[in-house]
């Protein structure tokens, strides 16, 4: 027969809450059941409210399939039944295992109120999955989570068994299974451990929440069945596919087939451990000092307790001050820190290259090539930053040594002072305290020091860049270019882009307003740069260059590009849609002048084919449009902007012949009235300028119009006859063969 005794019998008293090394079970297994049954009640009353809620018409179409996440749900739903079972077992096995002894009242209460909480927990897992299913049944899409409630009890049932470990020296508690009855009590604990956790994890997924696949019973008649994947990317939770993450992970948490690095893993693992000891021994040994000091214990247990202490200190770290230190060494690593950063650069140079040349790297098969590349420069980097990282250990190591010595030399003294009664224990721990805020200043002042240091390392290439002096800049009071019809002139323009050759020698033209200049020529001959000097990209070695008679080097380069616009040979776009790189010829621009300006340039048909229109992404450098579309966005850029110098070098090149002269009939109408130069290899596109230079080597050999050059027989003529007969050639490779009979 079993009977009740008092409320704690011999495992009390309900206070004070610490006794024999440990909390009192009575205090504990009163507090913490009490806690929990208080929870489960507030929970309870909060999901009350929302239990009835009206189903729509139609919500019984609704039915849950077995997708992927029922089963952790069927768990979640075992576990919990679990938590209210579990302390009535415990309550079984403790009656079991009392042969006749009276149990306390206190093991009663705990497990009616646990099982309550448990069933609490049940009943609120329950509730919660039928409103979910309601509200997806209702069309309403929320982010899928268990109440505050629910969650605060379940963390509060896994904390208490963790607050258990606390009591683990004490004999009052069931951790040294002394008998039959602390074994039991000791495995439904591990089984209560095990059975919390798992709800507070499972808890934070919320499995049983997640939308899952459905059934639809559009037609309830004919059974069609339609299934969909009620899932959105807002919706979903940092732990979904936690497992799938952790498996992806777990090659380089733990390297295969690498022993050394395993061995590591397992040395850094115990490291840990070993510091998460150190700090609850630390504190137990400055105790034992103080009780030695208290008893008056021989100088040889005291000096050893005290060199022990200092050791674990010692172990614990934490001691960064030693500042006589701190600069020597932080300027001694400065130069790995330096080199990391200079690698670290590299190997970013290396990878942006490999990726935004990619097509190039398929081109010629050097994926594997460009991966031992990068691997290189890794390894490289990894070097530096060990020796990096290597360094700030010493240095953190040797300043700790020098605090440890410190408090060494100074605990012993004052503990000798102590055992000799010229001081107090007292004056122990103020030696104690002082010492720390003492080292506390220190400690900030060289961290402090050490992270500006590394800071201005890790500046020193904007610093750089800062230095940097600009090649081309307004000179001082420089005004804005006076702008009346477009007359533009070089004379004698002298130009190299490096010491020993000159790209331009001696250039002289003159350019009237509306009129369009041919520059012609072999590649490398210098005709871009002439487009370039005058967009003023490059100053000019020696001459001048004027517009309506103002050098432009005297006028400020904003006022200058404000009324030339530029069509480039290599367009480059902005990985942005295809209507904001056209906008970017004047920002302030409209829709309709964008497209007004994409119908200029014969763009506007291509555009439309796309699905989003004008709203369709370009890609990195433009790379899902095709050369000749890439062009003629920047003819409509320039349309856009709509400049009184319109500078064309190559604008036609990327088209073919039907497009060719689509576009050159639109820049025609865009040209018109204006100055214009443009810089053409094929020669039947500027037949009609008003004048042609025709550049090589940096000089102007011949200049004309396009039937006096021909008639000269000289250079422009010979290039013209060498593109009309490849023309002819391949006019005769497209015919039709026929086969002789």
């Amino acid at each position: 027969m079993v009977t009740v005794g008092n409320y704690c019998e011999a495992e009390g008293p309900v206070g004070p809450a610490w006794t024999q090394d440990g909390l009192s079970p009575c205090f504990f297994f009163t507090l913490v059941p009490s806690t929990r049954m208080a929870l489960g009640t507030l929970a309870l009353v909060l999901a009350l409210p929302c239990r009835r809620r009206e189903r729509p018409a139609g919500a019984d179409s609704l039915s849950w399939g077995a997708g992927p996440r029922i089963s952790p749900y069927v768990l979640q739903l075992l576990l919990a039944t679990l938590q209210a079972a579990l302390p009535l077992a415990g309550l079984a096995g403790r009656v079991g295992t009392a042969r006749g002894a009276p149990l306390p009242s206190y093991l009663l209460l705990a497990s009616v109120l646990e099982s309550l909480a448990g069933a609490c927990g049940l009943w609120l897992l329950v509730v919660e999955r039928s409103q979910a299913r309601q509200r997806l049944a209702m069309g309403i899409w929320i982010k899928f989570r268990h109440s505050p409630g629910l969650l605060l009890l379940w963390t509060v049932a896994f904390a208490a068994e963790n607050l258990a470990l606390v009591s683990w020296n004490s004999p009052q508690w069931w951790w040294a299974r002394a008998d039959l009855g602390q074994q039991v009590q000791f495995s439904l604990w591990v089984l209560r451990y095990v059975v919390s956790g798992g709800l507070f994890v499972l808890g934070l997924w919320a499995p049983g929440l997640r939308p899952q696949s459905y059934t639809l019973q559009v037609h309830e008649e004919d059974q069609d069945v339609e299934r969909s994947q009620v899932r959105s990317a807002a919706q979903q939770s940092t732990w979904r596919d936690f497992g799938r993450k952790l498996r992806l992970l777990s090659g380089y948490l733990w390297p295969r087939g690498s022993p050394a690095l395993q061995l590591v893993v397992l040395i850094c693992l115990g490291l840990m451990g070993l510091e998460r000891a150190l700090n609850v021994l630390v504190p137990i040994f400055y105790r034992n000092i103080v009780n030695l000091l208290t008893e008056k214990a021989p100088w040889n247990s005291l000096a050893w307790t005290v060199t022990s202490y200092v050791f674990l200190k010692f172990l614990q770290g934490g001691g960064t001050g030693s500042t006589a230190l701190t600069i020597v060494v932080t300027e001694w690593r400065t130069k790995f820190r330096r080199a990391m950063n200079t690698q670290e650069n590299a190997t970013r140079a290396r990878a942006v290259d490999s990726l935004l040349n990619f097509e190039t790297v398929k081109y010629y098969n050097a994926e594997s090539y460009e991966v031992e590349r990068y691997r290189e420069a890794i390894i490289k980097y990894q070097g530096l930053e060990w020796k990096s990282s290597a360094s700030l250990v010493l240095l953190n190591q040797t300043q700790n040594l020098v605090i440890g010595l410190g408090l060494l030399a100074g605990s012993l003294l004052c503990a000798y002072f102590v055992s000799e009664q010229k001081l107090q224990v007292g004056d122990y721990v103020l030696f104690g305290t002082y010492i720390i805020q003492l080292y506390m200043p220190l400690n900030w002042f060289g961290t402090y020091y050490r992270m500006i240091q590394t800071n201005f390392i890790d500046m020193e290439n904007m610093f750089d860049l800062l230095k940097e002096e600009t090649e081309v800049k307004d000179l001082p009071g420089a005004g804005p270019l006076r702008f009346q019809k477009g007359r533009i002139e070089f004379e004698n323009v002298h130009f190299s882009y490096a010491d020993g050759r000159e790209t331009l020698q001696d250039v002289s033209f003159t350019v009237m307003p509306g009129q369009t200049l041919a520059l012609v020529g072999p590649s490398g001959a210098g005709k871009s740069t002439i487009l370039r000097l005058l967009f003023r990209f490059y100053d000019i070695s020696s001459g001048c260059i004027r517009i309506d008679g103002q050098d432009i080097s005297q006028v400020t380069q904003a006022s200058l590009r404000s009324h030339i616009g530029v069509v480039p040979q290599d367009t480059v776009l902005f990985n942005d849609t295809i209507a904001d790189n056209i906008r970017y010829g004047r920002v302030t621009a409209g829709n309709d002048e964008v497209e007004a300006a994409a119908q200029a340039a014969g763009i506007h048909d291509a555009i439309m084919a796309f699905p989003e229109g004008y709203r369709t992404q370009v890609g990195e450098r433009g790379l899902k449009l095709s050369g000749g579309e890439k062009q003629r966005v920047a003819i409509a850029r320039t349309i856009l902007k709509a400049p009184d110098i319109i500078l064309l070098d190559e604008a036609t090149s990327a088209l073919d012949t039907s497009n060719e002269r689509a576009i050159q009939a639109s820049l025609a109408k865009v040209c018109a009235n204006r100055t214009t130069i443009v810089v053409a290899h094929r020669l039947s596109t500027v037949v009609n300028a008003d004048q042609i230079l025709v550049i090589k080597d940096g000089c102007i050999v011949e200049r004309g119009r396009h039937e006096a050059l021909l008639s000269r027989g000289g250079v422009y003529a010979d290039m013209w006859q060498l593109q009309q007969q490849g023309q002819e050639e391949t006019s005769e490779d497209t015919k039709p063969q026929t086969m002789e009979r």
